[in-house]
C-alpha cells in the first residue's frame, strides 16, 4: 500500500558524528590523546564527549582549559594525527543507508549540518558512498559553528525550505540548540555523545534510542 500521509517536514538535516557515523568513541580518544601530547591534563570521557559537534578549535580549547593558546595549533595538529590513524575504521551506524533511502523515497530533502571541516566531511562522504544521498551540506569552516543558527539557516535558504518545515536531528545539545536558535523542530538521538537527559530543556519532538527507532518515528511523524 502506498504511503500517502502528507509530509510534516520538507527538509531533514542531520548532524554527522554520533548521529549517522559511529565515531564518538574515537573522537573522545583522539581528544584525550592530543591534550596529553601537548602537556595538558587528560580530559574525562564526559568532558571530551561534551565538546563533540563544536568546531575543532573551540572543542579542543574547551576540552583542554589548561593548555595555553600558543599551543592550540599543535593541539589541533595532534588531534588530526590521531584521528587519521583510525579514520578508515569508522562506519555508519547500522540502518543509516536504508533510513536515508526511505526518506528520499518519501520526497524529503536531506542535508548534513556538521562541526566537521569540509575536507573531513568530503572524505567521509566519499568513503561510504553517501555524497549523492544529500541535497546540501554545511561544515563548520564554511559558516558559524553550532549552536549559532547560521549553518541551518543557510541550508534552508539554499534548499528553499522555511523553518517550520525543517527538522534537525542530532546527538548533542549543540545540535538541538542550533535547531531552536534557527526556529526549527528537532529530534535527539541517545546513542551518540551527550546523555539524553540533557535534551529535555531543548524540547525535542522525540528522542530515538537507535537508528531503527529513529527511522520508524520519522516515517510515521515527519
Amino acid at each position: 500500500m502506498t504511503d500517502i500521509r502528507p509530509r510534516r517536514f520538507d527538509l531533514i538535516a542531520f548532524d554527522w558524528d554520533g548521529t549517522l557515523y559511529d565515531s564518538t568513541r574515537l573522537i573522545v580518544r583522539c581528544i584525550q590523546a592530543a591534550v596529553l601530547d601537548v602537556g595538558g591534563a587528560k580530559p574525562s570521557e564526559n568532558d571530551a564527549a561534551w565538546v563533540i559537534g563544536l568546531g575543532l578549535a573551540e572543542a579542543l580549547a574547551r576540552a583542554a582549559p589548561d593548555v595555553p593558546k600558543e599551543k592550540y595549533a599543535e593541539l589541533g595538529a595532534r588531534y588530526r594525527y590521531h584521528y587519521l590513524q583510525h579514520q578508515d575504521d569508522l562506519v555508519l551506524f547500522d540502518g543509516v543507508l536504508p533510513m536515508l533511502d526511505a526518506l528520499h523515497a518519501r520526497g524529503h530533502k536531506l542535508a548534513v549540518a556538521t562541526g566537521k571541516s569540509r575536507r573531513g566531511l568530503n572524505e567521509a562522504l566519499a568513503t561510504v558512498a553517501l555524497r549523492d544521498r544529500f541535497d546540501a551540506s554545511r561544515t563548520v569552516d564554511e559558516t558559524f559553528g553550532k549552536p549559532h543558527p547560521r549553518m541551518l539557516l543557510e541550508l534552508m535558504e539554499e534548499l528553499d525550505v522555511p523553518a517550520e518545515r525543517t527538522l534537525m536531528i542530532g546527538d548533542t545539545t549543540h545540535d538541538l540548540q542550533l535547531a531552536q536558535n534557527a526556529g526549527c523542530a528537532s529530534v535527539g538521538v541517545s546513542y551518540g555523545a551527550h546523555e539524553p537527559d540533557s535534551f529535555d530543556a531543548l524540547n525535542p519532538l522525540h528522542v530515538a534510542h537507535s537508528v531503527s527507532s529513529l527511522t520508524q518515528w520519522l516515517l510515521a511523524n515527519a
